[in-house]
């Protein structure tokens, strides 16, 4: 019992954390897709460069969602956490959600190594 690996309990532990990964990414991209009206309204000054770097990032997570069983996708998804972090740099609410969504993913890939090991 020692030596063994702890076993998570789950029936198929690589298909929970693709479904937590796939979940983590479509919230975001619908968080995105549903924020750029009220960003426009009430923060202001969201131009055609902010949000159209908003529905590409939306798209992006929309397309890694469906890649989770490639190992590369979660380091594209973390890649994906940083662009909508310099998203700061066009309106400062997208900044707020990059953190926000950051600290998300960060969990999701916590989860990730503690149930696969």
């Amino acid at each position: 019992m020692a030596g063994q690996p702890r076993r998570s309990g789950l029936r198929n532990p690589e298909r929970a954390v693709r479904g937590l990964g796939a979940g983590t990414l479509s919230l975001e991209a619908l968080v995105l897709l549903l924020a750029i009206q009220p960003i426009r309204v009430v923060g202001g000054d969201l131009g055609g460069a902010a949000i159209g770097a908003v529905v590409a990032l939306a798209v992006a997570a929309v397309v890694l969602a469906g890649m989770m069983r490639r190992q590369w996708a979660w380091n594209a998804g973390t890649v994906l956490q940083g662009l909508l972090l310099l998203g700061g740099l066009l309106h400062w609410s997208l900044l707020g959600l990059g953190i926000i969504f950051a600290l998300v993913w960060a969990y999701a890939l916590h989860v990730r190594r503690v149930i696969l090991g």
